[in-house]
């Protein structure tokens, strides 16, 4: 009898981990979705708005590059051809051949709202796990894995909750660490880990100063940074402003400043000991760019400071700048100016130590709209001095934005971004360049067959 009862139980653990997924819904080309935000007593008729497939820069990884397999996996926000929802699609690109697979469609968020955008991860076995967002609590969102390794064909639902702003990071032998944003009056910094993606941790709060926080972070080994602002009463995320930065190693087990001191989360009092810089008390606001390390293991911030929310010259100058540990201390430095708030850019470094940033820091056919033209910046001198190598777009008709980088980058595949008029609703198409920004190519809109070459534009 207890052998027949032990059978049963191993028949019934074989049958639970089998998949009922069907393939997922092909597109026909690769197509982002439009989106906006209404502006308040401007002017310019959106705060931000244009082609926001990579929007923001809160949501991250949305792409990784797998060596195993010679690929570039990637998820944005997709919309049908004749269609205005938000749908989570994701794409493959093969390096060896060149060529784009036909984008998938994992599901329809059934919103029009780029803040559900999706998230990507990849686990030891190299399933893919895709995290899709919700704009506050009204939506679920959902946690999906691949059936088969580096396959975006099918996927199982794992999960529906609800979560905000995406970032999970797999930590190789060890599980993910899954940073994220809750919602409750208004926007608090949490986490929560899981050994296997199946299973998860209690929620965790890391920070929750004043009306919240919105941070950008990124992995090394079995360390997760992130670097947060906060938002002040009463004018809440339209102030956001200071710096923080906190470490941990592993899955969150202790988090502490740049100089090691440990900190007990949450976090709620602006002046505190992960403070960076006070921006509040020098009148700027604050938009976190990106995050990364130096060959040191130093983090470097990208991040742009202006004078207001609201989009127009009176709330210039749009800086550009760096914030970078030296060991002992913050350094900070210029590097450029634009022309709004959430035009966005990534920073890449590589392992001899120079700097690039491919942004949209030229103005584009929409002056003060979100993007502009893309361009590549190079520093030799850990931001002390900033080289403009080249202008990538010089397109007549739509400003360019969000230019994101994958995970462990393939230099072919350095960022993706997408395009959009920024001043009325429009088509919107993808775009990807190579490390030297050499070639830009637009994602194929049409893919006929799983093995579609991308088109060059400039």
């Amino acid at each position: 009898m207890h052998r027949s009862v032990t059978i049963l139980l191993a028949a019934f653990a074989a049958w639970s981990q089998v998949s009922f997924a069907e393939p997922l819904p092909t597109d026909s080309g690769y197509r982002g979705i439009w989106y906006m935000i209404k502006a308040k007593n401007s002017e310019y008729p959106y705060k931000y708005s244009g082609g926001m497939a990579t929007y923001p820069q809160q949501h991250a990884p949305i792409a990784m590059y797998a060596s195993k397999v010679n690929k570039t996996f990637f998820i944005y926000g997709g919309v049908a051809e004749k269609g205005k929802s938000l749908l989570h699609t994701l794409g493959c690109f093969d390096h060896a051949t060149g060529t784009f697979s036909k984008p998938r469609i994992l599901l329809d968020k059934k919103t029009g709202d780029a803040h559900d955008n999706p998230t990507l991860s990849i686990d030891d076995a190299g399933h893919l796990w895709a995290f899709s967002a919700s704009h506050g609590v009204e939506r679920p969102s959902y946690i999906h894995r691949s059936v088969r390794p580096y396959d975006i064909t099918e996927f199982d639902r794992i999960e529906e909750t609800n979560f905000s702003y995406p970032q999970p990071w797999h930590l190789p032998g060890n599980g993910f660490l899954f940073l994220h944003t809750k919602y409750a009056k208004g926007r608090g910094l949490s986490w929560s880990t899981s050994p296997d993606g199946r299973t998860w941790s209690n929620t965790r709060k890391l920070a929750f100063i004043a009306k919240g926080d919105y941070q950008v972070s990124w992995v090394l080994g079995d360390r997760v940074a992130t670097a947060f602002d906060y938002h002040p009463e009463p004018a809440g995320l339209d102030a956001r402003t200071n710096i923080y930065y906190l470490e941990t190693r592993g899955l969150g087990g202790q988090w502490t400043t740049i100089s090691g001191e440990s900190v007990k989360p949450p976090l709620t009092n602006p002046k505190n000991s992960a403070l960076v810089r006070d921006y509040e008390s020098e009148g700027k606001l604050v938009y976190l760019k990106d995050l990364n390390y130096t060959p040191e293991g130093h983090p470097v911030i990208l991040f742009l400071t202006s004078k207001g929310a609201m989009p127009g010259p009176e709330n210039g100058p749009y800086e550009w700048h760096t914030a970078r540990w030296t060991g002992t201390a913050w350094e900070f430095k210029p590097m450029t100016t634009s022309d709004h708030n959430y035009d966005h850019g990534s920073l890449m470094i590589d392992r001899d130590g120079s700097w690039r940033v491919i942004a949209p820091t030229e103005t584009g056919p929409q002056a003060f709209g979100t993007g502009g033209q893309m361009v590549l910046w190079t520093s030799a001198d850990q931001g002390k001095t900033w080289n403009r190598v080249k202008q990538l777009t010089h397109d007549k008709k739509r400003n360019h934005s969000y230019a994101r980088r994958p995970l462990n980058a393939h230099p072919d595949f350095a960022v993706l971004w997408a395009d959009g008029d920024a001043f009325k609703p429009s088509g919107s198409w993808l775009y990807f360049t190579d490390k030297a920004g050499s070639t830009v190519y637009r994602l194929p809109t049409s893919t006929p067959t799983e093995a579609t070459p991308p088109e060059k534009v400039w």
